[in-house]
């Protein structure tokens, strides 16, 4: 009997062809704005996770009152000791340790000249936190390492000699592999100098910011409890900072952003479900009579709400299909022209946002026609068939 009234709902649906594609258009923008959004929303975390993580799992720490130094050196007066340093090495174990100062000054480059972001750190961490792409490292106390950015800004190339405001110069023995946006330093866009050379330029002891590379994820919130007992026991000395927990934060306020996005294209499925509780509520008009005639011959009431929730459910399900596979095309043009890059279309997590998508649109469908249903099944039979 279900298949009988199956074929009765796809034959309206036939006999209001042009109607019936105008609903399924509706449910089809709605899927592919959702999908859509959703794989955009995806893409962009995933993009931003891809490139935050590349510096590894990390500890910063820097003095208390120092939350400025990182950024341009000299703006507090507290630093890092070498004893702190020390302790640092203890509390920490086998991990990495990297000390370094963090400054600017003005530079000049043949007739280019600017100011530069400089780090100061011993040769032997170098290789521990960023890679030559060109040149060598530093194996001295003396020469520089470029960011790629910095480079292009000032024409940099190895050999390429900087002069700083006081007077001094070093030559350029390296550039610097692009790392990207980082949590501890930005080396993309600033200077590398050995520390030895930094504290005879300036006669400074103390450093600005010490970076703990974390070999085992596991151990960062237990070294950063360790730090704290350590250093934080009576006053606050030493801020530290994980890598782990501002990616964290990053991947919340982009889940976020998508989630907002993809209720933005939830709108054009909202209008989608009216134009079908539309479609459907004509139709209930049109065959007013036609329903009383069943309802006559014994149909129950059921029968006729199944009726009318199979082309609800029919509507819905060709849009969603046909809006999941267009879902892949606008989900492309999207990638492309806002990350320049397609590689986290077929990501589970942007799969499963046309898997939302099509259930969504099946479900709008499903509701809007509900009330069209049970307002079919509850006519009148007599007068029904009086119906003109």
């Amino acid at each position: 009997m279900s298949r009988t009234f199956f074929e009765f709902a796809r034959r309206n649906l036939q006999r209001n062809l042009f109607r019936s594609l105008l609903a399924v258009v509706g449910i089809v923008i709605g899927v592919l704005a959702i999908s859509s959004m959703g794989i955009l929303g995806n893409s962009l975390t995933l993009s931003v996770t891809e490139e935050l993580s590349t510096v590894g799992d990390s500890l910063s720490v820097i003095p208390h009152s120092g939350m400025g130094s990182q950024f341009g050196g000299g703006m507090v007066q507290d630093k890092i000791t070498e004893r702190q340093v020390q302790d640092l090495r203890r509390i920490v174990g086998s991990n990495p340790v990297i000390p370094f100062y963090s400054t600017a000054d003005r530079i000049q480059v043949g007739t280019k000249s600017g100011v530069a972001s400089i780090y100061a750190m011993d040769p032997d961490d170098m290789p521990k936190i960023v890679e030559v792409e060109k040149g060598i490292m530093i194996r001295g106390n003396s020469g520089i390492l470029a960011g790629p950015r910095i480079a292009d800004q000032f024409d940099l190339k190895v050999g390429s000699q900087i002069r700083f405001e006081n007077g001094d110069t070093q030559r350029v023995v390296g550039i610097l592999k692009e790392r990207g946006l980082g949590f501890d330093i930005q080396p993309d866009y600033s200077l590398i100098v050995p520390s030895r050379w930094y504290e005879d330029r300036n006669d400074e002891k103390g450093y600005d910011q010490v970076i703990i590379k974390v070999r085992d994820i596991d151990e960062v919130d237990t070294l950063e409890k360790a730090i704290d007992d350590r250093f934080n026991r009576r006053e606050d000395v030493l801020d530290t900072f994980s890598s782990k927990e501002i990616l964290s934060s990053i991947q919340q306020v982009f889940g976020q952003i998508s989630t907002f996005t993809t209720a933005i294209g939830g709108i054009s499925l909202i209008v989608a479900g009216i134009s079908i509780l539309n479609v459907m509520m004509m139709s209930v008009t049109e065959r007013t009579k036609e329903i009383g005639i069943l309802r006559s011959i014994g149909t129950l009431r059921s029968e006729v709400r199944q009726m009318f929730i199979y082309e609800a459910l029919m509507l819905g399900a060709v849009g969603s299909v046909l809006g999941g596979l267009l879902s892949f095309g606008g989900g492309f043009l999207i990638s492309l022209l806002v990350l320049q890059t397609t590689q986290y279309l077929f990501h589970p997590a942007s799969l499963s946002a046309i898997a939302l998508g099509m259930g969504f649109g099946i479900a709008t469908a499903l509701l809007s026609g509900l009330y069209p249903a049970w307002k079919a099944s509850n006519l009148n039979p007599i007068e029904a068939l009086r119906y003109e």
